[in-house]
């Protein structure tokens, strides 16, 4: 093991430029993807209390808390805006399982927006190179936790490695120096938790809300001179060991950057907001009802996936809680041939053909089927009543890593969230923004126009 992992970790990821070719794209979709899945997902109730909470305390309006009509400090607004970004469970999806975006673009652009509004240069540049530098950071780290597959997982990775990867994000924002960046990372290391109990819960937006903020409020406290251990990944006492054990691997904490893990294996669009194992369900759930014969009716539903007892819920508690149960995912797109945002709501969940179509739907888990996103398959079987059986299996879902999807697509999805929650003119100024040159494009204009601060 390296003397001191966490600076070296550090230099490693201050010297890379994060200017290769392409990476600008990719960060420019991320941020369309994740600022309209942030928009959707600013109405639902977990980000609203918190956001109640948030103007109960009272603080500085410096950066914008998107969809709720105020601004706050920096640390609170990306607190909510993460949740936001998260509670629809429709941002994208990386290898191994982690979500990136909600934990680190959040901090990035309430940062870059309090920087502006007190005279800074446009950021737009700066959050979209720190972007990458943090999607770097959780990548590693998840390679590093030696908790690959979801069954193998003790904790939630975004609460985990999220605010690691947000601070060394912000840290790159600000330009902090190596001992600063060391002392951010030190601080967000004793920051970081998140029980998988509270999946399926208005808690696990709350995992990705609090690593945005805690990894913001390291950097701020690591530029003022707060210290912390100087090793506090790497030391016998440290996040390492503390959270994995003796599966914890620093070998790629600190092997060099040649293709970016933006790019490579880069992230698995979301077209369906749930779990991203149910895409695997929902897609062969919906090659099932293609070759339904018309006037059939469905006996039962028999499901085989790779072992994973956090997504066997048969009877899920409500719509939310949904997102992640195989059956009901596979049941609703049975029966409504499309999963959309209200797909995941408490009247469909308990309408009586859901209800019926769930008692009757079984699942198989199978220790032979890899739990690997990248290498999974999901196989749904439909016995009709006329006795003939209707199989499909799913491998990758459109939008993954072996079945791209073109940017086009991102995008139309991203015009479908936003544009009629804006409103034609809000709408237009956000996508004129977001198309400007990087070091042209000013991230507090960008937050104003998704309806967060009253003009």
């Amino acid at each position: 093991m390296s003397q001191n992992l966490t600076r070296d970790f550090a230099i490693e990821l201050r010297s890379w430029s994060a200017d290769a070719a392409g990476l600008d794209t990719i960060a420019r979709l991320l941020l369309i993807d994740g600022l309209a899945v942030a928009v959707a997902g600013a109405a639902e109730p977990g980000p609203r209390l918190v956001g109640s909470a948030a103007c109960a305390q009272g603080c500085r309006p410096a950066s914008t808390v998107i969809g709720q009509g105020f601004s706050t400090a920096p640390a609170q607004a990306a607190q909510i805006n993460g949740m936001a970004m998260h509670v629809l469970d429709y941002e994208p999806m990386w290898n191994p399982p982690n979500h990136a975006l909600s934990t680190i673009l959040p901090a990035l652009l309430a940062l870059a927006e309090a920087r502006e509004m007190e005279g800074a240069p446009p950021q737009g540049a700066r959050v979209l190179r720190s972007l990458l530098k943090g999607i770097e950071t959780q990548g590693r780290l998840r390679l590093a936790s030696g908790q690959i597959e979801p069954k193998d997982l003790t904790l939630h990775p975004p609460g985990v490695v999220g605010p690691i990867a947000a601070a060394v994000a912000c840290s790159d924002l600000l330009g902090l120096n190596e001992a600063q960046m060391v002392a951010a990372i030190g601080i967000a290391a004793s920051r970081a938790g998140g029980v998988l109990a509270n999946v399926g819960s208005m808690t696990k937006a709350l995992h990705c809300g609090d690593a945005a903020r805690n990894g913001l409020e390291a950097t701020m406290l690591a530029a003022r001179g707060f210290s912390s251990n100087e090793d506090a990944l790497g030391g016998p006492r440290g996040f390492g060991r503390a959270y994995f054990g003796e599966r914890f691997d620093p070998a790629p904490l600190l092997a060099p950057i040649r293709v970016p893990r933006v790019l490579e294996p880069g992230p698995a669009w979301k077209l369906f907001p749930s779990q991203y194992a149910t895409h695997f369900a929902i897609t062969a759930a919906l090659d099932c009802r293609r070759a339904l014969p018309d006037g059939s009716a469905i006996r039962r539903v028999t499901i085989t996936t790779p072992v994973m007892p956090y997504i066997d819920r048969p009877s899920p508690e409500s719509g939310l809680d949904g997102k992640f149960s195989y059956q009901y995912c596979a049941v609703a797109a049975l029966l409504d041939g499309r999963i959309s945002l209200a797909t995941f709501s408490d009247q469909r969940r308990f309408a009586p053909d859901a209800v019926d179509l769930l008692a009757r739907t079984v699942l198989s888990q199978s220790p032979d089927i890899s739990g690997r996103f990248d290498a999974m398959h999901v196989e749904i079987t439909v016995a009709l009543d006329n006795g003939a059986d209707i199989v499909r299996r799913c491998s990758a879902p459109v939008g993954s890593w072996s079945r791209p999807i073109a940017p086009e697509l991102v995008q139309a999805k991203a015009h479908d969230l936003l544009d009629g929650s804006l409103g034609e003119e809000r709408a237009d100024i956000f996508w004129q923004l977001v198309g400007m040159p990087a070091d042209e494009l000013p991230i507090a204009g960008l937050m104003r126009a998704l309806g967060g601060v009253s003009d």
